[in-house]
């Protein structure tokens, strides 16, 4: 293929089968993905992963049209402002689905409570979607106007630096959390209790937390290429590599999206899951300050509830 075949605006021109792959995996993804949310009425997975897949699926198609052509602006401006947005969504989910996990799990091992992860996180996340966002209707009305998309690339950069800092600090306190849990070293234990989550670390939980680490791998190896990318400039290299956006962008967020089909958070976290000690005695109490029950039973503090087992005592 001569360089006057070559797209002006990709370098290169996308690859048919490569294109057709990965928008039909996108489409299947979606398509289960719907159907899951309602079956476990999930709804937080319709306005984050099924739109994320919708929204990839979009680009891909402008993709694969760039295929027949190459010369077109326009399915290059859809495939560019698409990709780059798309998994900001799939993030947000992956930040809900660690605050239930650690609802599940304690409360007291985490740094920051449950409902925190998900307003500190998807709130990052949605500054960081509102900065790519701007950064790429800027590059887009230049391209368009074949002026150079400098400007806005360098506004995409931004959004894409707040959002590699929100995957890093997630994935910290994630780590954290998951250490402190299996080294039962939770932060503030009431003097002589063992603190258990509501819920045991079963299977079905250790699937969970396998899933998340796999995809919070791909998720940041992809922040990490697009911010690299976007720093080599619009003519660079990298940008221009079909072979990197194709694994580095594509596989690592369709990996990240088809691992929650077969992963779904609704069969792995159902909400009739029954409690861990479900014959412990319940009583009001604030952590820290036992009813004075023999055995054990469940503390209820203003943001979770705790099995406890509390160490027998001879009576005085």
């Amino acid at each position: 293929m001569g360089d006057d075949s070559l797209s002006k605006f990709y370098g290169y021109v996308p690859t048919l089968y490569v294109c057709i792959l990965v928008l039909s995996l996108f489409v299947i993804a979606t398509a289960v993905h719907i159907v899951q949310a309602i079956h476990y009425r999930r709804w937080y997975m319709l306005i984050t992963v099924v739109l994320c897949s919708i929204v990839e699926s979009i680009g891909w198609g402008g993709r694969t049209w760039s295929h027949w052509a190459p010369h077109n602006l326009t399915p290059y401006l859809i495939q560019i402002v698409t990709t780059i947005n798309a998994p900001t969504l799939l993030i947000a989910a992956y930040f809900v689905t660690l605050a239930e996990i650690i609802r599940r799990l304690g409360p007291c091992y985490s740094r920051l409570k449950p409902r925190m992860y998900t307003i500190v996180f998807c709130l990052a996340d949605l500054g960081s979607l509102t900065i790519q966002g701007v950064g790429g209707g800027l590059a887009a009305t230049a391209a368009a106007n074949d002026e150079d998309p400098e400007t806005g690339g360098r506004i995409m950069l931004a959004g894409i630096a707040v959002q590699v800092a929100a995957i890093t600090l997630y994935a910290i306190t994630a780590t954290e959390f998951l250490v402190r849990f299996l080294y039962d070293k939770p932060f503030d234990r009431p003097a002589h209790l063992t603190i258990r989550g509501t819920h045991p670390f079963d299977i079905k939980m250790k699937i969970m937390v396998a899933a998340m680490v796999f995809a919070t791998l791909c998720l940041f190896i992809r922040s990490i290429y697009r911010l690299v990318e976007l720093t080599d400039g619009w003519s660079g290299t990298i940008i221009t590599t079909e072979v990197y956006f194709n694994v580095l962008d594509g596989a690592m967020i369709l990996g990240a999206t088809i691992i929650l089909n077969f992963c779904h958070p609704g069969y792995l976290l159902p909400d009739n899951a029954p409690p861990l000690d479900a014959t412990a005695v319940n009583f009001e109490s604030e952590v820290g300050q036992p009813a004075g029950l023999k055995g054990g039973g469940v503390i209820k503090s203003s943001s979770s509830s705790y099995i406890i087992s509390k160490p027998e005592h001879s009576a005085v």
